[in-house]
């Protein structure tokens, strides 16, 4: 190597100071202030709802539904479909297998929808004029005795497992509740009226909730439990219905039943949404085993429109034979079938989720609705009639 003399090294040195200064701003004069020091590194986005178990892929919240991927606390379950009969005040429980109602379990007045408790270990009924919730032991099919709770339209829970939210609809209240007792802990007016469904954002700090009967839309922050946004939806006659968030998290779709179409929302920025028909009376969304689908129920025309992630487009369209009033409902635990109400026709539909082909129709009681599909996978149940991450 050959010798590095000191005047050599102090040229080294000086154009190693003039690199450094040529990386700021701006060039400066000879006896400048001294170089700045390397910009801050810029802070991480807000972690996820305190408490929540993180997520299992960052880019599809859906992650933990695969088929059969059942949580050990639900694995020994039966599997069964419940179907709350809102006229008729009893839970039709059908074997999957068979296609049967093996039992009818009587309920309170005016049963809406059966709800997965986020630990999974309880299906609620929702007794929407009854003011009660109906626990059912999903290992027995035994129902409880009812717990007094007023005016539960839907129930959902905070993701993290901290709360149980009652959409009292005709009280115009969010209800925060103790999951397991479901004691009062904070009631949180809303302007809006009828609060029916919602969907929480990927970090579930916040979540959506549709106002069917007045065609709005609130943001609710889920940890402060207050309303951070609300907006009319740009529709005469508007009624909005189920809300569910895509498998990337960044896009919350709204059926409404009026507008025929869902409303495909920016939930960040909560800016007027834009409508995409699906069908007369769209009314229910389900997230299809591989997050690549999303099957819209068209109550008012008997159909199910399949929307398509990847191509942002609707894609197919299955019709019932011979008409039907599709509703809510959801998917099987091996993803083949989807399950859904017939809300004005006193039946069960059950769906190839391959072919759209009409695998059964099972009478039930009058008036079913928010039926729900049991076990399923995931870890923890955000509510409705199972939604899973």
């Amino acid at each position: 190597m050959a010798h590095v003399t000191k005047r050599t090294r102090a040229l080294l040195a000086a154009a190693l100071l003039a690199g450094l200064a040529g990386c700021g701003t701006g060039s400066h004069p000879e006896g400048a202030a001294p170089v700045k020091k390397a910009a801050a590194v810029p802070k991480a986005a807000p972690a996820g709802l305190p408490g929540m178990p993180p997520p299992l892929d960052p880019h599809d919240v859906y992650a933990a539904d695969r088929p059969n991927q059942l949580s050990p606390v639900v694995r020994n379950f039966p599997s069964r479909v419940y179907v709350p009969n809102t006229n008729s005040n009893t839970v039709s429980v059908i074997d999957p297998t068979t296609y049967q109602v093996v039992e009818t379990i009587p309920v309170g007045v005016q049963p809406q929808h059966v709800v997965p408790s986020w630990d999974m270990k309880t299906l609620w009924v929702n007794n929407n004029r009854g003011h009660t919730l109906t626990p059912i032991d999903p290992a027995t099919g035994v129902a409880g005795k009812p717990v007094e709770v007023h005016d539960p339209y839907n129930l959902y829970f905070t993701p993290n497992g901290k709360y149980a939210i009652v959409m009292a609809s005709l009280d115009r209240e969010l209800v925060f509740r103790d999951p397991h007792t479901m004691e009062r802990k904070k009631s949180v007016p809303v302007s809006c009226y009828g609060v029916n469904h919602a969907d929480f954002s990927a970090d579930g700090r916040y979540f959506v909730v549709s106002c069917e009967f007045s065609g709005e839309l609130l943001k609710v922050d889920t940890e402060k439990m207050e309303v951070i946004g609300q907006q009319k939806l740009p529709f005469d006659g508007a009624m909005p219905q189920d809300v569910k968030i895509s498998p990337d998290g960044r896009t919350f779709y709204i059926a409404d039943m009026m507008a025929h179409g869902m409303w495909v929302l920016d939930g960040e920025k909560f800016t007027t949404p834009t409508l995409l028909p699906t069908g007369k009376g769209c009314h229910g969304l389900y997230i299809s085993r591989d997050s690549r689908e999303m099957y819209i129920s068209n109550r008012g025309e008997g159909s199910v429109s399949v929307f398509d992630f990847g191509q942002n487009k609707l894609t197919k369209k299955w019709k019932l034979p011979n008409g039907g009033s599709p509703d809510m409902g959801g998917v099987s635990a091996d993803g083949k079938v989807l399950w859904l109400a017939g809300r004005y026709d006193s039946e069960v539909y059950a769906i190839d989720t391959t072919t759209g082909k009409q695998l059964a129709r099972i009478p039930v009681g009058s008036g079913p609705h928010g039926l729900a599909v049991y076990p399923q996978p995931g870890r923890y149940s955000l509510g409705h009639t199972g939604i899973f991450r």
